[in-house]
């Protein structure tokens, strides 16, 4: 099912005139209202009467987060704050808030692409969702309930943690769908299993997962944990919130972007020079047609590349690849680049590892050690011991001790790099209670 099949179906050539139609739009409007705007422009030589296609964005400037945080709070509204319908800001780990602000078409816009992404993802009118995503100042949890609304849907407000109520919630009323960040749903998987109830008797037949990089291994470990189909909702609070992209359930390769609104691009992380389809860099999004913040090719740190052509879905929206980590979220280890992601992809080739990781980085006089603390499965832990899976009990064990050789040799193959993999007992590394769960624990800069 599409929500707007006109927009999500729409010949390559009718979408290059329209997205060019709205650029053109939209540097005019830059340039008549945020000062800020029309200096990078002028700078540029970007004049405000030209007539402008896609083809011309690599010749306009980047924005970035600090460009965001140095115009805190409001310096790059477009519009008087008397006209904002809404307020959201990023959680932020260091210094103030990303702020972002919605006007009421701005909101309108939320609630459509956002409506778009669930029925990508299974999503259908008359169905219940299951809303795991924090509401407040995180776009989340009310960018997907408007947009739950939007397609007809009935929306359970549960937010993020307190997962003993989320179970009950879900139990209770019984909703096709669930909304939350991949590793809360694993958190809530482990809990029904806990509580002795199987994926079969739980009502859920689709996830629609986002705000942090996931994995494969994690997509099969929560399909069959909650016998759900899981799909990505991708997008990022400075461009709107949810629904920037989504996966459709049919395909499950790659995120189609809501183009006509947000037009991306893959630049190289040094240079900035645009890349071709099919090579990895640095994604940069124009939003086409927001009026309170709009932003001209905001730099968002993740890590994709993008694809063309007429999905099997029937979308002709362009595709962008998983997302590999953020540019920020890299580790540099002995000069090495390694994302988390790149690291669950290779563990979960083995069949003894668990989903659960950490990454803990030290350093030893002046050399970089990189840790891998992965769980060994419940299945297996049980089948080897009734007591506490200790470390003795790991070493004693000959098929954890080959398969921990085989994830170190991995590793060192795949990305280059020697590490210490460290196997540990089920629930032994972080669990997310509803938000963004952190992987690395860099104790470099610890003194």
């Amino acid at each position: 099912m599409m929500f707007d099949p006109a927009a999500e179906s729409m010949q390559p050539s009718e979408r290059a005139s329209v997205q060019g139609e709205r650029l053109t739009s939209l540097v005019r409007y830059l340039h008549e209202h945020v000062p800020f705007y029309r200096e990078r422009l002028e700078e540029a030589g970007i004049k405000p009467d030209e007539d402008l296609s896609v083809d011309d964005l690599p010749r306009m400037p980047v924005t970035t987060k600090d460009d965001l945080r140095n115009n805190y709070p409001f310096g790059l509204l477009a519009v008087p704050t008397g006209e904002l319908a809404r307020v959201h800001a990023s959680s932020g780990t260091t210094g103030k808030p990303t702020v972002v602000a919605y006007t009421a078409a701005d909101l309108d816009l939320f609630a459509q692409v956002v409506a778009r992404c669930l029925a990508m993802g299974g999503a259908r009118p008359h169905m219940v969702l299951h809303n795991a995503y924090g509401y407040g100042l995180f776009t989340g949890g009310l960018g997907v309930h408007a947009g739950a609304e939007r397609l007809h849907m009935a929306v359970v407000p549960a937010s993020a943690g307190m997962t003993e109520r989320q179970l009950t919630l879900i139990s209770d009323l019984k909703p096709q769908v669930i909304a939350a960040t991949p590793s809360y749903a694993l958190t809530l998987a482990q809990a029904f299993r806990e509580r002795g109830i199987s994926p079969d008797a739980i009502s859920l037949d689709y996830a629609l997962l986002g705000a942090e990089p996931w994995t494969e291994s994690m997509r099969a470990e929560i399909d069959s944990s909650l016998a759900v189909r899981s799909t990505n909702l991708y997008g990022l609070s400075e461009i709107i919130g949810p629904g920037v992209a989504g996966e459709c359930v049919e395909v499950r390769e790659g995120s189609h972007v809501n183009e006509d609104h947000f037009f991306p691009e893959v630049v190289d992380p040094g240079t900035g020079e645009v890349l071709a389809d099919g090579q990895e860099g640095v994604l940069v999004i124009t939003t086409l047609t927001k009026q309170a913040l709009p932003l001209l090719r905001y730099r968002t740190g993740d890590i994709t590349a993008l694809s063309r052509g007429t999905c099997a879905c029937g979308r002709t929206l362009v595709t962008m690849a998983p997302v590999k980590g953020r540019a920020d979220d890299m580790l540099i280890v002995r000069g090495v680049n390694v994302y988390p992601t790149q690291v669950g992809d290779i563990l979960a080739r083995v069949p003894t590892f668990s989903p659960h990781f950490q990454l803990v980085v030290t350093r030893e006089a002046t050399l970089d050690v990189l840790e891998v603390r992965v769980e060994v499965t419940e299945e297996y832990a049980r089948s080897i011991t009734a007591e506490v899976l200790s470390q003795d009990v790991i070493e004693a064990d000959h098929t954890l001790r080959e398969q921990r050789a085989q994830a170190a040799r991995l590793l060192r193959e795949t990305i280059g790099l020697s590490t210490t993999v460290t196997l540990v007992a089920p629930g032994g590394t972080p669990r997310s209670e509803g938000g963004k769960l952190q992987r690395v624990e860099d104790r470099r800069h610890v003194s």
